[in-house]
């Protein structure tokens, strides 16, 4: 297994307001669930990068 080292590329398709409620902190107040759809999207691709093989991620197996 290759260990990801940072510098490879990560590719997620967010809505334009997604990605304003994820990088700057907007706050639509009609859709209260955008903010946590992004980073639902932006963690399962970290995921796939991560472990490939795994679709889960075990964060108690993490030490930090």
């Amino acid at each position: 297994m290759k260990i990801p080292q940072g510098n490879e590329k990560l590719t997620i398709e967010l809505s334009l307001k997604e990605a304003m409620a994820l990088a700057s902190g907007v706050r639509f107040h009609e859709q209260p669930g955008l903010l946590a759809e992004a980073k639902r999207k932006l963690r399962s691709q970290m995921e796939q990068l991560l472990l490939p093989e795994s679709d889960k991620l075990h964060y108690q197996l993490i030490e930090a």
